[in-house]
């Protein structure tokens, strides 16, 4: 199927997300590798990209926290915890909070909880926006290979026509820092 889009332009990325395919686009430190949380087909190639195991959990990375809020327990958060998230976001802070049965597996893996982030990156915020919902995010690089941080590095390790979204990581040297929303505990230093 021809593309109408530029690549590399935000409607280029878009529709590969709704064709259920992998893209990488920048963040704040790192590119990302990112697909429809919804696809279980989408979720499955990343994890086969990544050599990920589906146990481990993924984490999504919306543009506000109303697109989170289908994938998470909202209710179970006191008004401390919830104040505790929106005290950092926009911004690099991923917190784990409690998720429903109806989350699928192949984002909590083996867990009752979901990684989740509202990033400040304005390239991550309109990709959200326009593809209308978060998308999962985990580093771009392959196994054993560092993160990647340019769309050069993205396309010397998963081939010229890997569709990224052209722009700039926010300068950020490590990886977004992890918390537990419910014990407030760092489960991965920034």
């Amino acid at each position: 199927m021809h593309n109408q889009h530029p690549s590399g332009s935000l409607s280029d990325c878009v529709s590969h997300l709704n064709r259920h395919e992998v893209i990488a686009y920048p963040t704040e430190a790192v590119f990302g590798l990112g697909c429809d949380p919804d696809s279980e087909k989408a979720v499955m190639a990343l994890l086969a990209l990544k050599q990920r195991p589906v146990e481990k959990g993924l984490i999504l990375i919306a543009a506000d926290y109303a697109q989170l809020e289908p994938y998470i327990s909202d209710r179970e958060l006191s008004v401390i915890q919830r104040e505790r998230m929106f005290a950092c976001w926009p911004g690099p802070v991923t917190f784990v909070v409690p998720a429903p049965p109806h989350t699928p597996r192949w984002l909590t893996g083996q867990f009752d909880s979901l990684a989740i982030r509202v990033s400040d990156h304005p390239d991550v915020q309109a990709l959200c926006r326009a593809f209308g919902k978060p998308l999962v995010s985990t580093s771009a690089n392959l196994s054993g290979q560092p993160p990647c941080r340019t769309a050069e590095e993205v396309k010397q390790q998963f081939g010229e026509q890997f569709p990224v979204l052209q722009g700039k990581t926010g300068g950020r040297l490590n990886p977004s820092e992890i918390r537990d929303v419910i014990t407030g505990d760092l489960i991965r230093q920034g």
